[in-house]
């Protein structure tokens, strides 16, 4: 879109500063006052003129900042949001995000998992966003759109490229695309929060297949065929995210702690990203100048809290991590122990660890403390968790409305087959 400039008469002025200066001074070396021109000719006078073309050259010389506008429902956020917001941003100065309605998304896509609170939470803990406009539309209508462009100075709206439907089928973003006010970004590959869903789906399943083998072993009956149903559940639910340095650059903010700076290290599975983590991060971060956090293997994730743990495998959780505005640097694959060398290393002059957590105090059975280390040195704090929220509560409002999720997902798994069965490039975001 072409923005609509402020040419006026002066601009010869700007191109031409030597002209102008040449003619100034043949008006002064004749006597000519300005008051003379003003009065006479209704030419500006001399000290008027010279402030107006100071602001000139301001206007010429200062850049347009681009505002762009990218709306949805976030509800269970993953990296896919996280890397749509960060395609939305490179694509102008400031970022403005619509939190679509709780009631919005039950008309137009049946219930969400997370409340709006915990939403805004996450969206606004994202290094990428600016402002958020709570309770947006999931249409973008003529009334909004005007809106957008008026009240918030809005230069482009920005979707990706999967379809977007209204029940009746038409294209939600018609509207900015008629006006050419539209950008499109892609859509990130291996992820969606419906595809998240039907992975916590799929543990119930589990869990039921695993009661039955049970059984049967009781009974004394074969088991292999519950092994079958158990191994293809979980081959059609498992993450088909590639993870590539290039993503992970993308996420970083590619620099280190200053030499004198103050690193605050915390650990855990951050599986399921969800607004209790975003929260103790902003609290740890607020302890120190630099945040460190250790983001725990799969095995060790499996072992404390169950094998359909975790939801979310390692460079999936590490990467929702790092998307977080809180968060300096990550360690993807840390260890269950923190040692004093983990300590040198990385030069830790703070250990903290929130009041909520799940899992176990132990791996293969020991009852040492992973934290022992830091506490003989004195370096380490407990952090009363701002919030109760944890990741096996949300998977419990699925599983306890696993019917309506079940026939949610089955509506849209079928859109997004057909969406990636016709999709021709991915990359180039």
């Amino acid at each position: 879109m072409e923005f609509e400039s402020n040419t006026t008469n002066w601009d010869g002025v700007y191109y031409y500063p030597h002209l102008f200066g040449g003619i100034m001074l043949t008006a002064a070396l004749l006597g000519l006052s300005t008051s003379y021109f003003g009065g006479m000719m209704g030419f500006p006078t001399l000290p008027y003129m010279l402030s107006y073309l100071r602001n000139l050259q301001k206007k010429k010389g200062g850049k347009k900042r681009i505002r762009v506008y990218m709306d949805g429902c976030f509800d269970l956020m993953h990296y896919g949001h996280a890397n749509a917001l960060r395609q939305a941003k490179a694509l102008g100065d400031e970022l403005v995000v619509g939190l679509v309605s709780d009631e919005e998304i039950i008309k137009n896509k049946g219930p969400p998992v997370l409340s709006m609170e915990e939403r805004l939470a996450l969206v606004s803990g994202l290094k990428w966003v600016d402002e958020v406009i709570a309770n947006a539309p999931y249409e973008i209508t003529e009334e909004f759109m005007n809106r957008l462009f008026n009240e918030h100075k809005i230069d482009y709206i920005i979707h990706g490229d999967d379809p977007c439907l209204l029940p009746d089928g038409s294209d939600a973003y018609a509207l900015a695309k008629k006006v050419g006010r539209y950008k499109q970004i892609k859509r990130t590959e291996g992820v969606s929060s419906t595809d998240i869903v039907g992975r916590i789906l799929a543990s119930i399943e589990e869990k039921k297949g695993t009661q039955v083998s049970n059984e049967s072993l009781e009974n004394g009956e074969h088991n292999e065929m519950n092994k079958s149903v158990e191994s293809l559940l979980k081959c059609k639910n498992a993450s088909s995210f590639l993870p590539t340095s290039r993503r992970i650059v993308q996420f970083s903010n590619g620099k280190g702690p200053g030499p004198n700076a103050r690193v605050v290290y915390i650990d855990g599975a951050f599986d399921l990203f969800h607004a209790g983590h975003v929260e103790i991060l902003k609290s740890a971060r607020q302890l120190g100048d630099f945040l460190l956090v250790g983001i725990y293997t799969d095995q060790i994730v499996s072992e404390q809290r169950g094998t359909h743990f975790p939801l979310m495998h390692l460079h999936e959780r590490s990467l929702s991590v790092l998307a977080c505005r809180y968060v300096d640097e990550v360690i993807i694959g840390a260890p269950w122990e923190i040692t004093k060398d983990m300590i040198t290393t990385f030069n830790i002059s703070l250990v903290v660890h929130g009041t909520v957590c799940e899992g176990k105090s132990s791996i293969n059975g020991k009852l040492d403390d992973p934290y022992s280390v830091p506490k003989s040195i004195g370096i380490f704090k407990m952090l009363e968790s701002p919030k109760n929220i944890t990741t096996t509560s949300v998977a419990q409002r699925i599983k306890a409305n696993h019917e309506i999720y079940e026939k949610r997902n089955a509506k849209k798994e079928a859109s997004e087959k057909k969406f990636y069965e016709e999709r021709k490039y991915i990359l180039g975001d």
